[in-house]
């Protein structure tokens, strides 16, 4: 089947987060960008608990049950004991501030008179303290270009999460320089339009705050988070990473197709009788696999795995469909699992295959009371681990038939996507205790209006002008790394 985006109802809201270069992190004076100097590590564990609304949010949960141990790289010259959360945070950077001003001004948001920071579960183990600090500056306002207005939601000052460093046998490292670096966040409404228009929406507002003095350049200093639904969608997924605009056009357009797909595979699942998985639906098979000449599933019962299979009533056909290009059920669930350290999944679509033979698979179907209609996913994990994962695989199949989760996930190279968690719950969000409201007076605003940048064009022609450069030439180069270079020469 073709995928055709316009008849898809793709929605997208951009989020764009632009680090600031004032010198010194939003709650110390540490730099963050100082020469390496001695290095110190300690470790966290960081577990979900109850919002004030006396609630859990989902993110922290599914975060709480990876039971990740956190090692943390802490360089003296770039951090401090703020940045470990042994210390409150310091008074607000100034220059933080005024920045978010200039921005608001240049996008004709509403200001408040009173800024509140506000703290964000995060127990991923990007940040210390279990949140991340952000302040709602202003909303409102738009953002033109060209032709095109884009509506803006909100604009907020917020702090940069750690650098994560890698992950390895339960453990994730994090390095403490990023952390608490200066961060504007500028929400958009959401655009009805194709991924070119989405593209342009985005280096707008990249060159709106190239025009901003303080505002950091360079790779990883500007990020795009992308929320992209579809028509008959359930919900909205949320795409983190990326950087490039070129990879913008090539993940809306993946994102939108895949979440086409899920949308007609929970059509097909609606006109079957397709039941909640229960406990009876669930069997150790580990004693039967030992008997399995495939090599995954030998290695994984060597390494005192167990062996599971999940049934799944009315679903033959289902898990191995593809609706469109590379957009398969089996594959989405796949990718789920390894989050949990889980290497993959086998399903009876794809099977026999992959040493497990036709008679194998024969002999569960009996095991199981199975019929030709029915479908299984096989999944090996440690034992601790699998009630877990067992628990998510189920959610997830039980969610197929009513469209697209509402999810985070990550732009990976090529344009794709790949699960990251769930997306997070309005619960996750209460009052910092360790800062003062900051209070914005009139003439913080009319100071902010003073320093709006020049319209994009007017830059562009001056820059022309001023080097007798053509203006395509112009062009590239204040969309490069190296107008700051190009100047001093």
């Amino acid at each position: 089947m073709e995928f055709c985006f316009g008849d898809a109802g793709v929605r997208v809201g951009l989020e764009i987060h632009q680090q600031l270069d004032t010198g010194r992190k939003l709650f110390c004076s540490c730099s963050g960008t100082a020469p390496p100097g001695k290095m110190q590590q300690f470790t966290r564990k960081l577990r979900p608990v109850k919002s004030e609304m006396g609630r859990y949010d989902p993110a922290a949960i599914f975060e709480g049950n990876r039971d990740m141990e956190i090692l943390y790289h802490a360089d003296a010259n770039n951090s401090c004991l703020v940045e470990c959360d042994e210390e409150p945070p310091h008074a607000v950077d100034t220059n933080s501030k005024e920045i978010s001003l200039v921005v608001s001004a240049a996008l004709k948001s509403t200001i408040y008179e009173e800024v509140y920071t506000m703290r964000k579960t995060v127990i991923d183990g990007s940040n210390t303290s279990g949140f991340q600090r952000t302040m709602l500056v202003s909303r409102g306002g738009a953002l033109n270009v060209g032709d095109m207005s884009v509506g803006v939601q909100s604009i907020c000052l917020e702090e940069d999460s750690a650098r994560v460093l890698g992950e390895r046998d339960g453990i994730k490292e994090y390095n403490l320089d990023r952390l608490g670096i200066p961060l504007i966040e500028i929400a958009l409404e959401p655009i009805s339009g194709t991924p070119r228009q989405v593209r342009v929406a985005a280096e707008g507002l990249g060159r709106l705050l190239r025009g901003i003095k303080m505002v950091a350049r360079g790779i990883g200093t500007i990020r795009q988070d992308v929320n992209i639904s579809v028509k008959d969608g359930m919900g909205v997924v949320e795409i983190k990473g990326l950087q490039q605009l070129d990879q913008l056009e090539h993940v809306v357009e993946y994102e939108a197709r895949r979440q086409a797909g899920l949308v007609h595979i929970a059509k097909m699942l609606g006109e079957r009788d397709i039941k909640r998985i229960t406990d009876n639906d669930i069997f150790d098979i580990t004693s039967i696999a030992k008997k399995y000449q495939s090599k995954i599933i030998q290695k994984a019962i060597k390494q005192g795995h167990t062996i599971s299979c999940i049934r799944i009533r009315n679903f033959a056909g289902i898990l191995g469909y593809e609706p469109y290009e590379e957009i398969r059920l089996g594959r989405e669930i796949g990718q789920l699992v390894k989050y949990y350290g889980v290497g993959g999944i086998f399903h009876t679509d794809e099977l026999p295959n992959y040493g497990i033979t036709g008679e194998d698979v024969k002999l569960l179907y009996k095991h199981m009371d199975m019929t030709t209609q029915d479908a299984f996913i096989m999944v090996a994990a440690p034992a601790k681990k699998m009630a877990h994962v067992l628990d998510f695989i189920s959610d997830r199949i039980h969610t197929a038939t009513k469209g697209v989760p509402s999810e985070t996930r990550l732009a990976v190279p090529h344009g794709k996507t790949v699960f990251l968690r769930p997306r997070p719950g309005s619960s996750r969000m209460y009052p910092e205790t360790d800062i003062p409201p900051i209070i914005i007076s009139q003439d913080d605003i009319i100071k902010a209006e003073k320093n709006i940048p020049e319209p994009w064009e007017r830059i562009l022609s001056d820059t022309a002008s001023k080097y007798q450069i053509n203006i395509q030439l112009a062009e590239q180069l204040l969309d490069s790394d190296y107008m700051d270079v190009f100047t001093d020469i």
